[in-house]
């Protein structure tokens, strides 16, 4: 489907109007991205937003665990058990390794 001078000029006047591609495109009976194709050919995009001179910015107000004692029941035993934290690992010096590695190599030959 081609476009003609007619749909062209209707394309461009709902396009200053302020009109969106799908709007357009329900209108003349295109797809929405033909209408976007055929308006970049044409060099018609939109400006971008200006920058709000003075954003507002918000903080976000943190959650409070709440407390056992706000609980509406007693807590008779503790149910989770504490975690368990693994146990470091040996670091070697390189002297150490060193008389690894010979050791190895002595009792491998």
């Amino acid at each position: 489907m081609s476009w003609d001078a007619k749909d062209v000029a209707l394309l461009k006047q709902l396009w200053a109007d302020g009109q969106s591609a799908g709007q357009i495109a329900s209108r003349l009976g295109y797809s929405r991205n033909a209408v976007s194709a055929k308006l970049k050919r044409l060099g018609h995009k939109r400006g971008h937003k200006p920058p709000t001179t003075s954003p507002k910015i918000v903080a976000v107000p943190t959650r409070r665990p709440a407390l056992a004692a706000a609980c509406g029941r007693p807590v008779d035993k503790v149910v989770s058990k504490p975690k368990q934290v693994p146990t470091p690992t040996k670091e070697f010096t390189k002297r150490e390794l060193y008389a690894m590695l010979a050791d190895a190599v002595r009792n491998t030959g």
